[in-house]
């Protein structure tokens, strides 16, 4: 069985429509940071890259801010809907709270999560925009924009706009040493991140931010290292836990156990526990989802793999994993579903093509088929696509799919012997007629000479 190994994966963008963040008949304040166009999804959609951060979920309102108590309740509203994995009551909740909370910057940026993990930048963006215009110290809000700025491409403008803050807070200096290491600066990152930790030694924000570009730059023993600080602390005690139980820490660490050091038990323990901390954790469930798919239990990938596609609807792989999952499940139109999604989020997704030759060539009654001879010809155009692009883009951790050409030849076997099968008679008018049985018994043996022996008409 094909498996494609998730890493750190990231909301993934969709063109789409500006929300407006102001309450009826109010204008937001004019902004000071940089807009950035509406982007075509291809050029909006951040990489599938390999340490990289993870979304931030929607928070409570920030300390000290007054939201009323209709505002209050849409919000608590929302948040219950994000919680259940309800991505459009979590959006519509947001919208409500912000409308009805003019001034208030913690609903705008919870819409911004929710938009970014919808595939809609230009919304998130909009939403990350108007919360820090109407807080100018939730930095937050400032980091997820800058953030989302970055992954899209727009260093210089992240970078803008954390340094419009004019505040060198520990957080926002791991904000920018986050985005240095974006844009392949490590030396710069790596730098940044220590200047935080001088400013506030126990900042987990600052030493996730070392351990991922420890983890991007493949410097392995280093990124333990990191995350050891954070999750464990040093065994005399001399270094304290930064935060046991981060969610993000394990999940980096659990990829490192399996991918680097093959310790697949642990790496099983880490993502679980970090599922377990964030029920949003889009990577930790995917790759959840895989592991169990390895290991051949696809009804116990499906819970994960189904909660990773509510959490990110715009992620190929979630729909890629769900779908091998519902096929070696037997539910067949659910796969056809799932990978008709994922090769319509990414077409570069070359796994797409191999799941779906796997379905036609095994599987019954899929839809969309006419007949076997049309379900074997699908199965053979998957696979030749499959084994004709599968070096263009292979993503980490990549282990099937070598079995491609015993499968081809499988389903042209097999096709050939339906057609075969098939076949209708040969038409009898292109044979010579054949002696009717009587002539033919009454007929004696020819002569050594060649001739025949005349027969006796009756």
């Amino acid at each position: 069985m094909t498996r494609w190994r998730a890493v750190l994966l990231v909301g993934v963008a969709s063109h789409g429509a500006m929300y407006s963040m102001t309450g009826c008949g109010e204008s937001a304040p004019e902004s000071k940071y940089p807009v950035v166009a509406p982007v075509s999804s291809a050029s909006a959609r951040p990489p599938v890259a390999e340490g990289a951060q993870i979304g931030l979920p929607p928070a409570p309102p920030s300390e000290g801010e007054s939201l009323s108590p209709e505002a209050a309740a849409a919000y608590g509203r929302a948040f219950q809907s994000w919680i259940a994995g309800d991505l459009g009551g979590a959006k519509q909740g947001f919208l409500d709270a912000a409308s009805k909370a003019s001034r208030a910057g913690s609903p705008r940026y919870s819409l911004g999560c929710v938009l970014e993990r919808l595939g809609d930048v230009t919304g998130a963006l909009d939403a990350y925009r108007s919360a820090v215009d109407l807080d100018k110290k939730f930095d937050v809000a400032r980091g997820a924009y800058a953030l989302l700025l970055a992954r899209t491409g727009h260093i210089a403008d992240a970078e803008r706009v954390v340094e419009a803050s004019g505040v060198d807070s520990p957080r926002l200096m791991a904000t920018r040493a986050e985005i240095r290491s974006l844009a392949g600066d490590s030396s710069g990152c790596q730098q940044l991140a220590q200047e935080a930790l001088a400013k506030q030694p126990d900042s987990k924000d600052a030493m996730m931010v070392i351990a991922r570009d420890f983890y991007r730059t493949h410097r392995w023993d280093l990124a333990r290292y990191a995350l050891l600080a954070i999750l464990d602390g040093t065994a005399d005690g001399a270094i304290p836990a930064r935060d046991p139980g981060n969610p993000e820490a394990l999940l980096l660490r659990a990829l490192i156990e399996r991918d680097t050091m093959g310790d697949r038990k642990k790496a099983l323990q880490d993502f679980e526990a970090a599922a377990a901390k964030r029920p949003d954790m889009v990577e930790a469930f995917i790759n959840l989802g895989e592991m169990k798919l390895e290991a051949g239990n696809a009804g116990e990938a499906q819970e994960p793999l189904e909660r990773a596609v509510k959490f990110a609807p715009d992620v190929a792989l979630g729909h890629l994993d769900l779908g091998d999952c519902y096929r070696v499940l037997g539910r067949v139109a659910d796969s056809k579903r799932e990978l008709d999604k994922a090769i319509s989020l990414d077409s570069t997704l070359a796994g797409v093509h191999y799941d779906l030759g796997l379905m036609y060539l095994f599987s019954q009654n899929v839809p969309g088929v006419a007949n076997p001879d049309d379900q074997l010809t699908k199965a053979i155009g998957e696979l030749e696509t499959y084994r004709t692009m599968r070096n263009a883009r292979t993503p980490k951790g990549q282990g099937g799919g070598d079995d491609v050409d015993e499968l081809l030849s499988t389903a042209r076997r097999k096709q050939s012997e339906l057609r075969m099968k098939n076949a209708p008679p040969a038409d009898s008018s292109s044979v010579p007629a054949s002696p009717s049985p009587s002539s033919s018994a009454s007929s004696p043996p020819a002569a050594s000479s060649g001739t025949v022996q005349p027969q006796v008409v009756k």
